[in-house]
């Protein structure tokens, strides 16, 4: 068994070199990549980074959309001991800036049309001596004080020395204690930690995912979420990457429906955002066709799921959804159509899956049995079983990078204290209740999980999402429920356009209102909303589509 990246990735490439491990867009058609020719690359791409005076245990910084190149420029740094530091491309300069800052970054690889960004944050970065440009080269001079260099070039007047038996390549080998990414969470409650995870913590985490899902080297995983989240990155990357199977890139967020239908794949992994749009759109169609609508109320949903993956590609056999907790209706949805959601838990801090369902036994409404060689358990447990989760495995992160506070405030004797609350069931399985920080506390004492009422609220095809939060009023002991809701405009088009109206938005509050009220009729009185505020634009969101709850308050 492989011990680290490099060594899982040439067990594969030499296993198999001719097989097709990317599938991408190209501008003409559908370009492919085999694990041969992506080996070749990452070679090449080591060679050049120790040429510019990388050296075992650097920082870089990479910064870059999906694309077969970011993976390529991954396993070249990490193969000769760098540690990468994954940077969304997203982000405004200033959040760039702090994380090459933090991470303590020598270079930065960015794609050519950063160069403004370059241009803006390096005189504040004094550390920054290289920028390494990826992709096409803009035709522009670059006066500054950091070194440039343009990837395509170097590495191709290198590639013959990446073969000889003196190449960097063949002659620098990390450990499997090496960290190999320095991955910054997401931060969905503030300034984000640099998680310090090794080649061992990925790699375990990768072997016991096969172990458990039975990924296959005839496999083709559709990859739509970011490579610099740790989740996509494991999951959708190198737990392919170890089975020897392909992965096709979708073209964008909006064609992930026509990619599934033209590229086929066995294999999505997804955020629950991504398959509520997936479900929506599924149901909007079966309600928009008669004989398929008769059909699923006549109970015959197997028949309809039947088309339904059709559409899908035809070839789907596993869904894997993380990142935050999925809808149980939408999961149940789902499995009436003969399409089983295997929903996981996991953390930056644990590279990152901790648990997952079964797919001989999936459970909606769990978050599925720990991994092969994970332990867990619930700390400081009330009378329902929920306390805070505790994890030990050899995928616990080694540290937060230059951060010993908040180091000592999470890990326990070996254990990772995760902020989650959670309860374990009579089959060892884990039902996530809310995260600590966020679990509102009322004037009797009672603990309302936000979680449980946004899962309520937003199963109304009016609500787009909505985010709930304790209002805490002066002189009162306890917290009161409000809710924040954003509704969605075109369903609401839709329903008044059938029936002839319009909504101003004062009557959008209204209806907004009432939708509250009847989704969370069937909650207990304490947890329902007393306070709701109407919002127009969605939520700003982490990569993996989690709300920034510490951005919004309910004055």
């Amino acid at each position: 068994m492989s011990d680290t990246l490099k060594s899982l990735l040439i067990a594969s490439a030499e296993r198999r070199p001719d097989a097709v491990l990317f599938r991408y867009a190209g501008p003409e058609g559908w370009r492919t990549m085999t694990y041969g020719e992506f080996l070749d690359e990452v070679r090449a791409a080591s060679e050049l980074f120790v040429s510019l005076g990388m050296n075992r245990g650097d920082h870089v910084a990479l910064h870059l959309e999906n694309d077969p190149l970011w993976a390529v420029l991954y396993f070249g740094l990490v193969s000769i001991g760098v540690t990468a530091v994954p940077v969304d491309p997203r982000f405004e300069a200033g959040e760039v800036a702090h994380l090459i800052r933090h991470g303590e970054c020598r270079t930065l690889i960015t794609a050519a049309g950063s160069l403004p960004l370059v241009r803006e944050i390096a005189p504040d970065l004094p550390g920054l001596d290289t920028v390494v440009l990826a992709g096409e080269r803009v035709k522009e001079d670059f006066a500054g004080t950091v070194k440039v260099v343009d990837f395509a070039s170097g590495s191709a007047a290198l590639a013959d020395r990446a073969y000889s038996s003196g190449s960097a390549f063949e002659q620098v080998h990390p450990d499997p204690d090496t960290p190999a990414s320095i991955i910054f969470t997401s931060g969905t409650t503030g300034r984000p930690k640099g998680a310090v995870l090794t080649h061992r913590n990925f790699v375990s985490n990768v072997e016991a995912c096969l172990d458990v899902i039975g990924v296959r080297d005839d496999d083709v995983f559709l990859l739509v979420l970011p490579l610099h989240h740790v989740f996509a990155f494991t999951t959708d990357l190198l737990l392919p990457i170890r089975a020897g199977a392909g992965i096709s890139l979708v073209r964008s967020i909006r064609t992930v429906a026509d990619d599934l239908r033209e590229l086929q794949p066995t294999a999505l992994i997804a955020v629950p955002l991504l398959l509520e749009k997936l479900h929506d759109r599924i149901f909007r169609g079966i309600r928009e066709q008669p004989l398929a609508h008769l059909a699923w109320r006549a109970g015959l949903k197997r028949a309809v799921g039947r088309k339904v993956r059709r559409k899908l590609g035809g070839r789907l056999r596993m869904v894997v959804s993380g990142g935050a907790p999925a809808p149980v209706y939408m999961l149940k949805n789902f499995m009436s159509l003969g399409i089983p959601i295997l929903e996981g838990y996991g953390l930056t801090e644990t590279a990152p899956v901790v648990s997952v369902n079964p797919p001989d036994d999936p459970r909606p409404g769990t978050a599925g049995t720990p991994l092969p060689g994970v332990e867990v358990e619930v700390r400081r447990p009330n009378r329902e079983g929920i306390g805070e989760l505790a994890v030990r495995g050899p995928g616990v992160m080694r540290e937060y990078y230059r951060n010993p506070d908040d180091t000592a405030e999470v890990m326990e004797g070996g254990w990772f204290l995760t902020g989650d609350l959670a309860r374990i069931d009579e089959d060892g399985y884990v039902v996530i209740a809310g995260r600590r920080k966020n679990m509102i506390v009322n004037r009797e004492g009672k603990n309302i999980y936000p979680e449980e009422v946004e899962e309520a609220i937003n199963r109304s095809p009016l609500i787009l999402e909505s985010l709930v939060l304790g209002i805490r009023e002066e002189g009162a002991k306890g917290e009161r429920v409000g809710a924040i809701v954003v509704p969605d405009r075109e369903a609401l088009d839709r329903r008044e356009a059938a029936k002839g109206t319009t909504l101003d938005e004062e009557g959008i509050g209204s209806l907004v209102r009432e939708e509250v009220a009847r989704m969370t009729a069937e909650l207990s009185a304490y947890k329902r909303p007393r306070r709701v505020r109407v919002r127009a634009g969605e939520f700003e969101k982490t990569a993996t589509r989690k709300i920034k709850r510490y951005l919004y308050d309910l004055p």
